[in-house]
């Protein structure tokens, strides 16, 4: 029996039953500052590799588009300047930023970590995609980030927004990714996609600074903050900032192509639907045409309701600008347009669309 048999702990914490020896399995709660220590060393690794490579920007000129609101506006005078952060993504001086810190400024300096104040000049912005380049203009090596695959990203990864909004050290959040693939209005209008939405909040002055992995990767610029709403910011993806990178370099834009219509959202009526067998409530409306323009030599009208591109629907003026890309600048493309309740086909070579504001 059970009962008769008489369990004896040596001091060495092992119970012995007549002679044979079983080590017991001592379990308890996870101790939790282990687990903060693992937190806290994953961000003070992330900060050691990145921080030295973020720096303040500083931008003056009465259109500087910077972030520090307190700065740039005096009462009842003229805009005096802003500032923001940015990331070095090349050894030589080569920074990312937002567009709307740097966009039309008339001088920039960036300051560095270790206390160096440096010239900088504006290489090209992308305002669809609130992301500038600019470089310093001085014969310096800088410590520079890398650019991580926002692909890899999973929600719920720990994430790392680093800023240097005083110019002599970096300020840092860590949260964790929140969502992925969300869009964000630009202040050109047009949508960004792919845009990282994250609890690492921004303080002020972080805008276009780098969001980090634990690992010290770069995979997301930091752009924008809901206010009102706590805890919700934004990043503009990493594999964005990469595709956007290599257009400034080398043409100190990003081209993009346009027809040249002024298109508004417009619904389409269930039956002319049903009846061309279109799988979409929407399309675009042509509200205008710019003279000679691509549009006018396809031979579009206004009031005509632009439904698909090389056959792919086109719900909306969003699905309309994601779909004019770089590559369909001066090829044939077909466009699918609803003229009252006839579908009709028609050839537009687009053009290089002119960069907004």
């Amino acid at each position: 029996m059970l009962d008769d048999v008489n369990f004896i702990r040596d001091e060495n914490g092992l119970d012995h039953d007549g002679g044979e020896t079983t080590a017991r399995a001592v379990e308890g709660p996870p101790d939790e500052s282990q687990i903060l220590d693992a937190y806290s060393r994953a961000v003070i690794g992330a900060v050691d590799l990145v921080g030295p490579a973020v720096v303040h920007i500083q931008v003056a000129g009465a259109a500087a588009g910077g972030e520090s609101d307190r700065d740039r506006q005096s009462p009842g005078g003229p805009s005096r300047g802003g500032s923001g952060s940015g990331v070095v993504v090349a050894p030589d001086g080569l920074i990312l930023t937002n567009s709307h810190v740097v966009h039309d400024a008339g001088a920039i300096s960036i300051s560095t970590q270790d206390g160096r104040r440096l010239p900088a000049r504006l290489l090209g912005d992308d305002p669809d995609t609130d992301l500038a380049l600019i470089r310093v203009d001085a014969a310096v090596t800088l410590p520079a980030a890398k650019l991580g695959d926002s692909r890899q990203l999973k929600v719920g990864q720990l994430v790392v927004a680093i800023g240097n909004p005083l110019g002599f050290e970096c300020t840092v959040t860590a949260g964790v990714v929140s969502g992925l693939g969300r869009s964000l209005r630009a202040r050109s209008g047009r949508l960004i996609d792919d845009v990282i939405q994250t609890d690492a909040s921004l303080n002020p002055g972080n805008s276009g600074g780098p969001l980090v992995t634990s690992a010290g990767e770069v995979v997301g610029i930091n752009t924008a903050v809901i206010m009102g709403a706590q805890g919700i910011c934004f990043a503009v993806a990493g594999n964005t900032a990469r595709f956007v990178l290599g257009h400034l370099i080398r043409h100190g834009r990003v081209r993009r192509s346009g027809i040249g219509i002024a298109g508004q959202h417009a619904p389409i009526l269930r039956r002319v639907a049903r009846f061309h067998g279109l799988d979409q409530e929407s399309g675009v409306r042509v509200a205008g045409l710019e003279p000679g323009g691509p549009a006018v030599r396809a031979g579009l009208e206004v009031g005509d309701i632009l439904v698909a591109i090389d056959g792919k629907a086109v719900g909306g003026v969003d699905d309309l600008v994601r779909m004019l890309t770089e590559d369909r600048v001066g090829r044939p493309t077909e466009l699918a347009i609803l003229r009252r309740t006839e579908l009709k086909r028609l050839s537009v070579v687009p053009m290089e669309r002119p960069q907004r504001s």
